[in-house]
């Protein structure tokens, strides 16, 4: 949305004249842009939360195949916009594509993270993050001048994720399993549960009985327990601890500034001297960092405890954000501050995408059992999702009235989580889900680590 912003606004001004016969003034232009910018956020709230309902109720398969169909619909709104020339159609379209990302950012991972065996489950989990990447990544490219972002092309622009959409929808129905979890503790068809599990891992089911044992242990948990619905999760005592580390990182993982970054880097780059052109495709090298962080994180995950690989991530991060800070104060009084400050905005795309880029996406399901992990999940997605409309909003008024100064309050963000999951969040990495829950269930008065080096 960022390099043809100034088309799509330019687009709206047109078509409200067009057909209402009002001219806006550019401060309700303004805020007609924040708008549709803002809807899909909420769409992404409102599929976050709803997630765990569809994905009980339809199974993980029915619930990501909906949010498939919500992305190839809201695809094809954006398609009749410019033909319409409806700012209503923009405004729908965004609304049900953030319904569909509200959806995949809550079942995707605690889908991954279910099928997976014990041993891969963090690297697994971490390609939420890869495909987010991915994404981002495919976006900026398509948004560029040379590709699609022209004033005759910006609506094919946002629609060309929709092939990708249709592949999913098509691999999610006829190729991918069934989570054997779902199927064997919440619906209790345990003979197809074991059939799946079986064909997932190509393994005689035989030879499963240490997964089959895991299962059992969370079926007679589930059963000890009446069905979990938001409500009820935010009310147990005993799951208030790690639903408060879901949400905390989800919610502060956006504000790591991430996003702010990614806006502020395009003039960083034109003061290093690229040019327009170069500065969009500097832009696009901080998405292909990104990116390559999230394949490198898949393997980080498999051999590092998520904690060492979050708090160094973290820590990383803060630095990053100082240095910038100062390097931005100086950019006029020194020639090389420009390009420090390039080096500095790529250190810190990296340092976010080995741990605190793809850890909260997957922590949750880890952190919970079958039950309450739908939930647990959809609360902590909204969270994500809130977080991200909070700094979408705040950060322009406080780069205006503090400039790089708001850099220090990220890093004080990312400070305070810190402090709060080095005392509460427990390490994750080859335990089981039942043990995790088990060693928190005595909410701020637990200890999860005292008894587990980090």
């Amino acid at each position: 949305m960022n390099n043809p912003a100034h088309l799509m606004q330019s687009f709206c001004n047109d078509s409200i004249r067009e057909r209402y016969n009002v001219q806006l003034s550019s401060y309700e232009l303004q805020v007609l842009w924040s708008v549709i910018v803002s809807v899909f956020l909420i769409g992404g709230v409102s599929g976050s939360l709803i997630a765990s309902w569809l994905s009980d109720r339809f199974g993980r398969k029915g619930a990501l195949s909906i949010g498939n169909v919500c992305g190839i619909v809201g695809a094809v709104l954006f398609m009749f916009v410019r033909i319409m020339n409806s700012v209503e159609l923009f405004l729908l379209g965004r609304v049900i594509v953030g319904l569909s990302g509200g959806l995949a950012t809550s079942l995707v991972p605690m889908y991954m993270t279910e099928i997976a065996p014990l041993k891969l489950r963090g690297a697994v989990g971490v390609l939420c993050q890869l495909g987010i990447t991915c994404g981002v990544l495919m976006g900026q490219i398509a948004g560029l001048e040379t590709v699609l972002g022209t004033s005759e092309s910006w609506h094919i622009m946002l629609a060309s994720f929709s092939p990708l959409c249709l592949a999913a929808l098509l691999l999610t129905v006829l190729t991918l399993p069934e989570s054997p979890k779902y199927l064997y503790i919440i619906r209790g068809e345990q003979g197809k549960a074991l059939k799946e599990l079986s064909r997932l891992r190509n393994m005689d089911i035989m030879l499963l009985q240490n997964e089959i044992a895991s299962l059992q242990q969370e079926l007679a948990t589930r059963s000890a327990n009446k069905t979990w619905s938001i409500k009820r999760v935010l009310r147990e005592p005993t799951v208030r601890l790690a639903l408060f580390l879901v949400c905390l990182l989800q919610f502060g993982q956006q504000l790591s500034g991430i996003n702010a970054v990614f806006y502020y880097s395009n003039t960083i780059f034109l003061s290093a001297g690229l040019g327009i052109a170069g500065a969009q495709y500097a832009t696009i090298a901080t998405g292909v960092a990104n990116m390559g962080m999230a394949v490198i994180s898949v393997m980080v995950m498999s051999l590092f405890s998520r904690r060492k690989v979050l708090f160094l991530s973290c820590y990383l991060c803060i630095g990053c954000l100082l240095f910038l800070k100062l390097s931005i104060a100086l950019i006029h009084k020194a020639s090389f501050m420009s390009w420090l400050s390039t080096v500095l905005v790529l250190a810190y795309v990296i340092s976010y995408g080995i741990g605190l880029g793809p850890i909260p996406y997957f922590i949750g399901s880890e952190l919970f059992d079958v039950g309450p992990r739908p939930s647990a999940m959809s609360l902590g997605s909204m969270f994500n999702w809130g977080g991200n409309f909070l700094v979408g909003m705040m950060f322009p008024s406080l780069q205006a009235a503090i400039g790089s100064y708001v850099f220090l309050i990220f890093a004080g963000c990312i400070q305070i989580l810190v402090i709060i999951n080095q005392t509460y969040l427990p390490e994750t990495r080859g335990r089981n889900t039942t043990e995790i829950a088990a060693a928190m269930t005595q909410g701020f008065k637990s200890k999860p680590n005292a008894t587990f080096a980090a």
